[in-house]
């Protein structure tokens, strides 16, 4: 039997995210120490700005997963870029990839990522990357059972 709580993984669909969501999403990302430090109240608008420039962007794409009773359980963001490496293949970036506290342990996260390697590569993508905080280790293992290495040492400069 289904627990209610954490409907078949079946039920879970994804879809754009839409300007309604973001509230929820923005919370999403603040839902552990380290987004908790970073992001602000869900109802900022520089969120909402953010959003609006996501959509505007070609190859840029907030997704969304629903359970079955339609509540928002998880997202990410999806960027595919061309490039001139690797013969000028086209890379998909996952940023910002969250599921939501209550849902965390129950498959939603590998199924979501599933689903946007899915996307990617149906846009012609031959390599997906992503980085990961270091101080998220229970991360880093979710990523290793998604099949993706660690290849590549990350470097970021806060502006």
């Amino acid at each position: 039997m289904t627990d209610p709580a954490h409907p078949s993984l079946d039920a879970l669909t994804f879809r754009d995210a839409r300007e309604e969501d973001v509230p929820q999403l923005a919370a999403m990302l603040a839902d552990d120490p380290i987004g908790a430090a970073r992001e602000g109240a869900n109802d900022d608008p520089a969120y909402l700005e953010a959003f609006r420039a996501i959509q505007a962007q070609s190859g840029n794409r907030l997704i969304v997963a629903e359970a079955g009773h339609g509540a928002v359980v998880g997202c990410l963001q999806l960027i595919l870029m061309p490039g001139l490496s690797h013969k000028g293949a086209i890379r998909a970036e996952m940023e910002n990839v969250r599921v939501a506290l209550s849902h965390r342990s129950h498959g939603v996260g590998a199924k979501m990522v599933a689903h946007a390697i899915a996307l990617a590569k149906a846009e012609g993508a031959r390599l997906v990357q992503l980085t990961s905080d270091l101080a998220r280790p229970d991360a880093h293992r979710f990523w290793l059972a998604q099949g993706f290495a660690r290849s590549h040492a990350g470097f970021k400069m806060k502006l």
